[in-house]
């Protein structure tokens, strides 16, 4: 297939395809008929000799030369909309946007509940796609035009130079044990915790929040793991059914220590203040959606000075 035979329009269905993993919700998304968007989609499957999406559970899944292309297709239509200027305006109450954000699954518990409703408000036809990426992949995702925000502790994303952030809010790592674990027998409630007493405990932790495995390095506890898991929002169910503690932001643990069976201890450890910030490319700076999205994550959980 060469260039010439490609139509701008055959690329915003197949991208609108991907994002919804649906031939019908991508229509409407483009607001398209279902038939015009099954026969674009028929061209484009002849153009490139791939059938590119197939049937799956809810809708369809692309094959993998579709999954290849993906990232490109998306990257220069994002680039193509900021040099036309077509993003200079932005309507969130017509809009049918899809934005994608990086966010870790603690982050998706304390971020997208608030987030979704108050897209249900003020931007109903809005979509959001969110996924964790590797740490050394945000920026390029952000500048690709593949993700549109990224809001979490990321010190090496935030250094780098292209890339714009804006600090949310501040949080401390903490320990959270089960009520009534044995370490905190004879101890009085608000009692100060010495670094040193944690040698006591066993620990679970999750690989891919790497601060909290640098944490346990740096008070030699890293041989105190018991278990190192794929997700950190399984944690506080092990943690309330064992005699494990793991060391998580405070602002997530005292969500389970009011729901009951949980308690929370604060050792003077280092590392354990962070901030947790909103980061975008400059490349797309002047964007209207984005300009929209980020004054929207700000106004919801930015924290008055």
């Amino acid at each position: 297939m060469h260039i010439d035979d490609l139509d701008l329009n055959l690329l915003r269905l197949f991208d609108a395809i991907h994002r919804a993993g649906s031939v019908s919700r991508a229509a409407d998304a483009l607001g398209l008929t279902q038939p015009a968007a099954s026969q674009g989609l028929s061209r484009l499957r002849g153009l490139l000799g791939d059938a590119l999406f197939v049937r799956a559970p809810g809708g369809v899944a692309p094959t993998p030369r579709a999954a290849q292309l993906a990232g490109a297709v998306r990257g220069a239509l994002a680039m193509l909309e900021q040099a036309l200027g077509e993003s200079g305006h932005f309507d969130p109450l017509q809009s049918r946007r899809t934005f994608g954000l990086h966010l870790s699954d603690i982050g998706e518990a304390r971020f997208l509940p608030g987030l979704m409703a108050a897209l249900r408000q003020r931007a109903p036809g809005v979509r959001l796609e969110s996924a964790p990426w590797p740490a050394d992949q945000i920026g390029a995702a952000l500048d690709a035009g593949r993700i549109d925000i990224a809001i979490g502790f990321l010190p090496p994303v935030a250094q780098a130079e292209r890339i714009g952030h804006l600090e949310l809010l501040t949080d401390r790592y903490i320990v959270l044990l089960r009520a009534g674990h044995p370490f905190l027998r004879d101890r009085s409630p608000g009692a100060p915790v010495l670094p040193a007493e944690l040698q006591a405990l066993d620990f679970v932790a999750v690989r891919t929040h790497a601060e909290t495995l640098r944490i346990l390095q740096l008070l030699r506890l890293d041989l105190r793991l018991r278990l190192v898991a794929e997700h950190f929002m399984v944690l506080p169910s092990i943690v309330r059914a064992t005699d494990l503690a793991v060391v998580m932001p405070r602002n997530i643990a005292r969500g389970f220590a009011e729901d009951g069976g949980h308690a929370l201890v604060e050792p003077d450890f280092p590392l354990r203040d962070f901030a947790v910030s909103l980061h975008w490319s400059r490349r797309f700076e002047h964007d209207a959606g984005q300009r929209w999205l980020r004054a929207l994550v700000a106004e919801l959980f930015r924290e008055l000075r």
